[in-house]
């Protein structure tokens, strides 16, 4: 840490969502109903995966990573959220605040990778059925997940190591509702161009080439499917995908709009907004999104019920 944050900056304290008293408890009801939804959603994927052995495949598998990550990803910011539309001083510890903003960077770009590693597995799972198995192996698919981690790992540490090099002085507020990047530069009385370098280049790598990944296995997946004769094979091929898609364009539509242009105070008030759909709906959506409208997911939770009702 520079030894200039230890002279100037000790906590920060968090704007929130909006400062009208009026929306606090509205807020907070809203929020905490959001979460423990969230919660109980992706841990009951999680479990539900888990019992069942005929969900124990390579779209499940990481499907279960993504349900864990969602899980871990709301609750770095979600429950200091809740508490600062209780509280009349919403306070955070300078070491609280950049390994908030660790974590946050670390399981974001965790989800962005998980996410095209899903796209891989239906590229080959519709384009290449006969080389599924071999394709989609126990050991690809660990080396997929560990390599979405390592480069999360990166990430972040290259997002809070360059920000721990800056200095904070006498602005402590930060306009938003957790440690993000972007509030955090306008606060710092040093340079920050390594800084705005750094996240072009991480997010622009986290959201850029994933999404055009995702956009080039779908290509392939939208041919395949239209060469499909049988009208009931188009569809089952379609449904497969439809769930991805939305939890896709929900997650990096939100990072790309907050992320890939110029930081500003306006930028900022508009990324509060925007952050609400990566960082709360998107983590609420992704079980529902898996879950409605998937016949496997409904057949083994029909399994583990009647299980337990014997």
């Amino acid at each position: 840490m520079a030894p200039g944050n230890a002279c100037f900056v000790t906590e920060f304290y968090l704007a929130g969502l909006t400062d009208l008293p009026d929306l606090q408890l509205p807020l907070f009801c809203l929020f905490l109903v959001m979460y423990m939804v969230t919660v109980l959603g992706n841990l009951g994927l999680i479990i539900l995966i888990g019992l069942s052995s005929h969900l124990h495949t390579p779209m499940y598998f990481f499907l279960f990573n993504l349900s864990f990550i969602d899980l871990c990803y709301s609750s770095v910011f979600t429950p200091k959220m809740l508490l600062n539309f209780t509280s009349k001083e919403n306070i955070i510890s300078y070491h609280g605040c950049m390994t908030q903003l660790y974590f946050f960077c670390f399981f974001a770009i965790s989800e962005c990778y998980v996410l095209t590693s899903m796209a891989y597995d239906r590229y080959v799972a519709i384009c290449n059925p006969l080389l599924y198995n071999v394709s989609m192996s126990p050991k690809v698919c660990s080396i997929l997940l560990l390599g979405s981690y390592l480069i999360a790992f990166s990430g972040a540490l290259a997002h809070t190591g360059c920000m721990l090099r800056l200095t904070f002085c006498d602005a402590k507020t930060i306009n938003h509702y957790f440690c993000d990047i972007l509030p955090l530069l306008q606060l710092s009385c040093t340079n920050t161009y390594v800084n705005e370098l750094v996240v072009l280049i991480v997010a622009g790598i986290s959201v850029i080439v994933p999404s055009v990944t995702i956009f080039v296995s779908y290509g392939f997946i939208l041919s395949s499917i239209l060469r499909i004769n049988s009208t009931a094979g188009r569809s089952k091929a379609f449904s497969t995908c439809s769930s991805h898609i939305i939890a896709v364009s929900l997650f990096f539509g939100s990072c790309a709009f907050m992320y890939l242009k110029p930081s500003s105070a306006g930028s900022v008030d508009e990324g509060k907004i925007s952050s609400i759909f990566y960082t709360n709906t998107v983590p609420l959506m992704n079980p529902f999104i898996y879950s409605l409208r998937n016949k496997d997911v409904k057949l083994a939770l029909r399994k583990i019920l009647s299980r337990r009702h014997f």
